[in-house]
């Protein structure tokens, strides 16, 4: 569709909101033709999810019980082609798992194999912008929408995106477009978008022009 639109021949810059982020992402590093310029991830779940909407606490035994309870399903063939939220549910603690089950976002991470491409592609954005939600209670962790995320292996320590293997070792060109000035990385108070038309002006138009 995008590449049967004369409009964007040339060209287009793409904002994706929440799960817009990420699936926004996989457009640029699948479908390179019409050129995405700039990519803007507003509060997108860049290392997926594990979590819940309100949930009150990492500590709280219900959230761990919504949680393992989820696993059990989420993984599950039926279930990752028909509910769009176990796209980008990923679980630290059955890494193994999410690795060999996840469609969507193990895919596009490189967690299984580095496609050369998907490398290739995201890096001929001229910017990507990740814009995180310092109050918010709707993901979990809000460290994903920097591309950071749990530590494998528990579900209570957060590493950022500079201290994760897919950057050390470059899977997905992330460390090299940081280095060319590529990435930007802004962060706003409120909970998951909220934010005024003032500092949607401020900040995110002129990446548009």
């Amino acid at each position: 569709m995008l590449a049967q639109d004369p409009k964007l021949k040339d060209g287009y810059n793409a904002m994706g909101f929440s799960q817009g982020g990420q699936f926004l992402r996989a457009v640029a590093q699948r479908c390179p033709s019409p050129p995405m310029k700039t990519l803007i991830s507003v509060g997108g779940q860049q290392q997926g999810v594990y979590g819940l909407p309100k949930c009150p606490g990492e500590s709280s035994h219900i959230c761990d019980w919504i949680r393992k309870e989820l696993n059990s399903g989420a993984y599950t063939d039926i279930v990752q082609k028909h509910l769009v939220q176990a796209q980008y549910w990923h679980d630290p603690l059955n890494d193994d798992l999410y690795k060999k089950h996840s469609l969507f976002l193990a895919d596009i991470n490189q967690e299984r194999v580095v496609n050369e491409t998907y490398k290739k592609n995201l890096q001929l954005l001229d910017k990507f912008v990740m814009v995180k939600f310092l109050q918010d209670s709707v993901v979990d962790p809000v460290d994903t929408e920097w591309f950071g995320f749990l530590k494998t292996g528990q579900a209570k320590e957060t590493e950022t995106l500079q201290e994760s293997v897919l950057y050390k070792e470059d899977r997905l060109g992330l460390a090299a477009m940081e280095s060319a000035g590529k990435l930007d990385f802004l962060a706003t108070e409120g909970d998951h978008l909220q934010f005024t038309d003032k500092w949607f002006n401020t900040k995110l138009v002129p990446y548009l022009r």
